[in-house]
């Protein structure tokens, strides 16, 4: 069963357990898939601010995006577990011979790209949701904003998160132009 698939609590017991997944990457994917979706029910509650059917038709839109944001942020939760056990898997292939350092090195950076795909596509997808919400608070109902507040919170902090697991596998990286390349796109995404 996926992580996304258990009750909320089952999910947090897991996230209290000693085993190393699910982790932060995963708890920050689950933070901004709640923050997209906070933003997704206010898009589409009834008594908007919106009043022309141009107003109407942006909110929704709005709203259509913040769902496909926390949809992609629900995969990423078990996505990100499942990167960090492809790193690790990677970690404990053989090193006995030239040739097994070899496979097992480039094995653990191809697998630390992963990790870092992982999370960079949270990032993406918190800062999609956030550039959504001005319009959410503007057009949404006026009785919702402290659930725009909380949503604008969480993805924050989703993608606070989701940037420290990109830095703490970037430091392994030996590919410093590819490395150079997500440093920059972070910075934009935390723009």
């Amino acid at each position: 069963m996926t992580l996304v698939h258990k009750s909320v609590s089952a999910l947090l017991e897991e996230l209290r357990s000693s085993a190393p997944t699910p982790g932060g990457g995963s708890a920050s994917a689950l933070a901004g898939a709640l923050g997209s979706s906070l933003l997704a029910m206010v898009a589409g509650l009834p008594k908007p601010r919106a009043s022309t059917p141009e107003e109407l038709q942006t909110l929704a839109q709005a709203g259509s995006r913040c769902t496909g944001h926390a949809r992609r942020l629900e995969a990423l939760v078990d996505e990100d577990s499942d990167a960090y056990m492809k790193v690790m898997s990677a970690y404990r292939l053989p090193k006995s011979t030239a040739e097994e350092k070899v496979a097992r090195a480039a094995a653990i950076q191809a697998a630390l790209k992963a990790a870092i795909d992982t999370p960079l596509a949270m990032m993406r997808a918190c800062a999609s949701a956030l550039v959504d919400e001005p319009v959410i608070r503007a057009l949404g109902n006026a009785n919702a904003s402290s659930d725009v507040g909380v949503a604008v919170e969480l993805l924050r902090a989703a993608r606070r998160g989701a940037r420290l697991n990109v830095e703490i596998n970037l430091e392994t990286v030996t590919d410093r132009a590819y490395a150079d390349g997500v440093r920059e796109e972070m910075d934009r995404l935390d723009s």
